[in-house]
Order: structure tokens, then sequence, then C-alpha cells
């Protein structure tokens, strides 16, 4: 299995889903040796083993702010050394085709572009079946079909045609895969994300947020969005939304959970607007307050020009908040319980907000009828299923 990040070593929802994927797998006997680009503390992950791509000579390889950016290299000599990420996928390729000599394996999983060249190399080297996983296209990242960095592009096509198969995480992204990429729809196998609603942690008694609680006893209402700050989030079309469903629903709040590189923007752009008053950003945030903020908040909102799958809907859910979502997200092919807008259709969206947020009762049964249908869609590990029987059909497939 080759990823670029697990929790809590994590810059967005990529390694999440590959810390679930591989512990619902593990359930099902697979034997997993996970190959990540960094050295860090894993100590607490058993279900599979966690190996790091590096030569021996490094003592010590860290990310220079993000996983997504540089890294900062210190050898058993004392020289520290920085690759910037193209670098750090080249390194990466270079070193799990070392490992791929000493290893024993059956199936090489190989998760988005960061890891295309490896896997590629680990196949050429080895002759084992190869399935790339595609949680997002560069051009989902670009917030528009088409876009993003050509040399990015470049790799991705040449993993989608190196690989054996194809896991897409949504019918969506399987169209994507096949109208940019020219890929045979039969090579494309759909296996949508899942959520163990009984890993959830409850809620605790008292949520990090007191002001909003406070503000909260007071009638106010509180709309979030949990993500990175990037142009495929579509942040600045909720702002505009927001504005608008203030003029309706005047005690409403907006709460702004993550990171990226639009935070500046969207701070000028909610003084603009005039809403400054009415927004808050946390940061990134992990455990409690990453969960209060779930607690806390009365409606979920995710504007993708562009969503893969969107796993954060499915926690929104698990924690008790309704979801008004794009109609461009995965998600909605397995949640049906879900308001949905066009994404730029800024009146229509601060429409469904305001109506939410103004009728209690309206807002309880959306979440109730959501909640069950989260039910029934994450009852067992489907995901797993799905994939060890991918695994087994590609095994088999290889000439003795």
């Amino acid at each position: 299995m080759l990823g670029w990040e697990l929790p809590p070593h994590n810059a967005g929802g990529l390694g999440v889903e590959c810390y679930r994927l591989c512990r619902a797998l593990s359930k099902k006997g697979v034997d997993i040796e996970f190959i990540l680009p960094y050295t860090a503390d894993h100590s607490d992950i058993t279900f599979m083993k966690i190996n790091p791509a590096h030569s021996q000579t490094v003592m010590q390889v860290r990310s220079a702010g993000s996983v997504y950016d540089s890294f900062r290299y210190i050898e058993t000599t004392g020289k520290i050394s920085t690759l910037d990420l193209y670098g750090q996928v080249a390194l990466y390729e270079r070193s799990v085709e070392r490992i791929v000599e000493t290893s024993v394996f059956d199936v090489i999983h190989a998760h988005d572009w960061l890891t295309f060249r490896a896997a590629i190399r680990a196949k050429m080297r080895s002759g084992k079946p190869l399935i790339v996983h595609v949680h997002s296209l560069e051009s989902d990242r670009a917030g528009q079909a088409h876009g993003g960095n050509p040399l990015i592009r470049e790799i991705e096509e040449l993993g989608l045609q190196m690989a054996d198969r194809i896991v897409a995480v949504s019918g969506v992204t399987k169209s994507h895969i096949v109208q940019e990429y020219d890929i045979p729809e039969d090579k494309i196998e759909v296996v949508h994300n899942n959520l163990d609603i009984t890993a959830l942690l409850p809620p605790s008694n008292e949520n990090e947020y007191v002001y909003l609680t406070r503000l909260k006893k007071q009638g106010y209402r509180v709309v979030m969005n949990v993500g990175r700050m990037t142009i495929q989030k579509g942040l600045p079309h909720l702002f505009q939304a927001f504005s608008i469903a203030l003029q309706y629903a005047p005690k409403a709040l907006l709460l702004i959970v993550g990171s990226g590189e639009q935070y500046h923007e969207l701070i000028e752009l909610a003084a603009e607007l005039g809403i400054a008053d009415h927004v808050l950003f946390t940061g990134f945030q992990r455990g409690k307050r990453w969960r209060d903020a779930f607690d806390i908040a009365d409606l979920f909102v995710l504007p993708s020009p562009t969503e893969p799958f969107a796993l954060t809907v499915l926690e929104a859910i698990g924690y008790g908040t309704p979801v008004l979502i794009s109609k461009e997200t995965g998600v909605a092919e397995v949640i049906r319980n879900a308001l949905r807008v066009d994404y730029w259709d800024h009146n229509q969206m601060a429409n469904k907000m305001a109506t939410l947020l103004r009728h209690d009762g309206l807002r309880d049964e959306l979440q109730t009828q959501a909640y069950r249908e989260l039910e029934r869609f994450s009852r067992g590990d489907s995901t797993a299923d799905k994939l060890t029987a991918l695994y087994q059909q590609q095994m088999e497939a290889v000439p003795a």
C-alpha cells in the first residue's frame, strides 16, 4: 500500500480515509505494509506494518509545513537538506523500488498521483498487479474541469494507463477519469468511501466553543464548514450565500474549521461583504475541538465546484449535523437526505440555509432521516469487501 500521509501527520482527508480503509481491510485478513514518504511515530497503529521510504543514511524526515509541501532531511552525517514536493515524489519512487526488492507481497495499491510513479516502478520490478485508487483528480483540486498542473496531470494519466485496475471513490470521479483521460469504463471500479459510525467518539458534556454555546442560548444558529481552504472547496460561494442568508436569519454565525492558501483571501472577503462579525476562523483542528465543531453546528455546508466524495459530509451526519451540499458532490450518490444546490447559485443556497436555520423542526427531521440513511449505508464493511474481492481477482489473473 503506497500512501502519502496517515493521521496525525495528515493535512487533509486522504490520510484519514487511508487509515480507516486499512483498518477495515485488516479485519478481513489483509496483511498490509503501508509505505510513507516520511518517518514518524505511528506506534498506536497495530493493524498494519508502516514503513518509511527513505535511505538508511537518513535519521529523520519531517514535512516542512505541510506533507504536500517540502520535506526536511537530516542525515546521519548531520547534513540537512530540503526537497520540494516533486523532488520528494521522485525520491519516494527510488526508495519504493529499493523496498520492493526485499519485500514479499501480492498486490500494489496506490493512492492518488503522489504515489503513482513509485507504484509504476514497483509494478515493473515485481510483475505484481497494480491498483490505483483515485480519491481526487488534479482537475478537482484545481476547481475546474481539465485544469490544474500539467506535470501532475501527466503523472496522473500515466498511473491510470499503467494500472491493472482503477478504484474511483464515486461515479462522478469515474466519469471524470473516462472523460479526461480516455480510460475504458470497464477498467474502473466505483468503491464509495465509508464511515464506521460506531467508531465515532461521542461529544463530551462541555463543548470547547464556549462563546458559541453562550450565543446559541441567545437564539443564534451556527453554519459550519470543515476542510482545506482551497479553490476546490468553493468557500467564496459559501461566504457570498451566507451574506444573503443573514438578511433573513440575522442571528446566524459562520464557523470555518481548517487551513489553506485561501485563508487571507477569505478574511478579506468577509470584510468586503460586511459579515466579518459573523464569521469565526478556528484554524486546523483535531480531536475534541474538531468533534465539538460538528456538535455545536446547526448546519454543515459544502459548496464545492467539484468534489469526488466528501467524507466530511458523512462525519457531519454522524455527529448530528444536517448537511447542505453542492450537486457536484460524490457523496450525494449514497446519501439522499441532504439539501442540494448548484454551487454557483448563491440565492438558492442562501434560501435553503436561512430556511433551515429558522425552522428547528425541519432541521431536526432532515438530520434524523440522514442519520438513518447513514446507518444503513455504513452497516458492515462494504468498501473492504469490494477491495478484498478486487485483490483476489487481480491475484488470480497473474500468470503462475
